[in-house]
């Protein structure tokens, strides 16, 4: 991965994005006194940066944007277990895009490697640990979870195909025949 200045800033922002959509423009719904779903689209972020700049990109946009967001906005204890989750929410869809599916963007790729991120992460891994940290029911948990991911995922895949076709990079790619 390139770590030019230009990347870095782009990185930084990106960063700075999931801290806002996550901590400030979400809603947190309770269960069970634990926050078991939030809304919001504090994942964005963190997935295009997957998609566009590779998983590694996408790995540290997420690590960093929940390590940085709790220092700025605590939500209760640190557990590193939900940095992991941030970390691998941006490095799934990078991982199936770049080489899994050799960096072809397609609607479908795109909308298939943000299926398997979310459910690896917000639908399989966050449960589990607020299962085993906390001790809510996976009863409790899913029914909640599922819908919002059927929601969020078209959505995702929506907004971060509109950011990759105005993007002067990709054009020039799709130009040169390297799109698929």
């Amino acid at each position: 991965m390139n770590f030019s200045t230009k990347r870095i800033s782009q990185l930084s922002f990106l960063i700075a994005l999931t801290i806002i959509f996550t901590r400030v423009f979400s809603i947190r719904i309770p269960v069970a006194g634990v926050e078991g779903v939030r809304v919001g689209f504090g994942a964005l972020p963190i997935i295009f940066a997957g998609i566009a700049f590779g998983p590694l990109a996408g790995g540290i946009v997420g690590g960093l944007g929940d390590l940085l967001g709790y220092f700025i906005n605590p939500l209760g204890a640190y557990m590193p277990h939900f940095t992991l989750t941030s970390f691998l929410t941006g490095f799934i869809p990078g991982l199936i895009v770049f080489y899994v599916l050799k960096r072809c963007r397609s609607l479908t790729v795109i909308f298939t490697a943000i299926s398997i991120g979310q459910l690896i992460t917000s639908i399989i891994l966050v449960p589990y640990f607020i299962n085993t940290l906390f001790g809510v029911p996976f009863a409790v948990l899913m029914p909640p979870r599922l819908i919002s991911q059927l929601i969020n995922i078209p959505l995702y895949t929506y907004f971060i195909m509109v950011v990759l076709n105005h993007n002067t990079v990709n054009i020039r790619e799709i130009r040169a025949g390297t799109s698929c």
